[in-house]
C-alpha cells in the first residue's frame, strides 16, 4: 500500500473538497482500492492523503474482473461457436459506429426526399460498409490488424501520379505511375491485387 499527500492551499472549503473526492471515488469499485483521508478544517490547513490498496485490488480482480457468463438458447452450438458469436458482437458495434462516421460510409446527411432514393442511399451505405468489413477481415487473416478506418486511410494513401514531359517532335508524353507506398500499403496493394487497376507504364 503506497500513499501520497497533497499539502497545498485549497481555494475552497472542506465541504467542497469532500464533494470533489466523493465524485472521484464514485465510479464502481474505485472506493475499494483508493483510500482517502482529508485533514484540517480551513483552506490553509487542509491536507489530502490517498493510498492505493493493492491487496484490495487483487481481491477485487479475483472476485469480479475477468469473469463473464454467456447465456444462449443455441443448445446445438459448441462452446467455441458461442464464444466466437459473442466476440463478433464487437465487430457489429464497430459497424454501427462506422455508420455514424461523417467521413466514411456514413448514413447521414441524406440529400434525398423520396422513399425510393432514400432506400437506395441506405442500401449503398450498408453495401459499402459490408465490403469494408470483408476487406478488414481479409487483412486480419493476412496479419494486418487494422480497423476499418485505418484500412481505408491506408488505401486512400495509395495514389496515382501523372507525369508530363517533352517527347519526340515536341509532342508531350504522359506517364502514369503509382506513388511510393509504405510497408502496410504495399501489403494491402498485393493482398487486394490492386495492380489490376493501376496504370501500366
Amino acid at each position: 500500500m503506497d500513499g501520497r499527500s497533497l499539502g497545498r492551499r485549497w481555494p475552497r472549503g472542506r465541504a467542497a473538497v469532500e464533494a470533489d473526492i466523493a465524485t472521484i471515488v464514485a465510479p464502481r469499485w474505485v472506493a475499494r482500492v483508493l483510500r482517502t483521508e482529508l485533514t484540517g478544517d480551513t483552506s490553509a490547513t487542509l491536507r489530502l492523503t490517498w493510498t492505493h490498496d493493492e491487496t484490495a485490488q487483487a481481491a477485487l480482480e479475483e472476485e469480479i474482473f475477468g469473469n463473464r457468463i454467456l447465456v444462449t438458447d443455441h443448445d446445438d452450438w459448441s462452446v467455441d461457436a458461442v464464444i466466437d458469436a459473442y466476440r463478433s458482437q464487437e465487430d457489429l458495434e464497430a459497424g454501427f459506429r462506422q455508420a455514424k462516421d461523417p467521413h466514411v460510409v456514413s448514413f447521414s446527411p441524406i440529400h434525398h426526399v423520396t422513399d425510393h432514393t432514400i432506400r437506395i442511399h441506405l442500401f449503398t451505405c450498408v453495401l459499402a460498409l459490408s465490403v469494408a468489413h470483408l476487406m478488414r477481415r481479409d487483412a486480419e487473416r493476412a496479419g494486418l490488424h487494422l480497423s476499418v478506418t485505418v484500412l481505408l486511410r491506408e488505401l486512400r494513401g495509395i495514389q496515382e501520379t501523372v507525369l508530363l514531359f517533352h517527347g519526340e517532335h515536341g509532342r508531350p508524353r504522359l506517364r502514369q505511375m503509382v506513388t511510393r507506398m509504405n510497408p502496410v500499403q504495399r501489403q494491402l496493394y498485393d493482398l487486394f491485387a490492386l495492380e489490376r487497376y493501376a496504370p501500366q507504364g
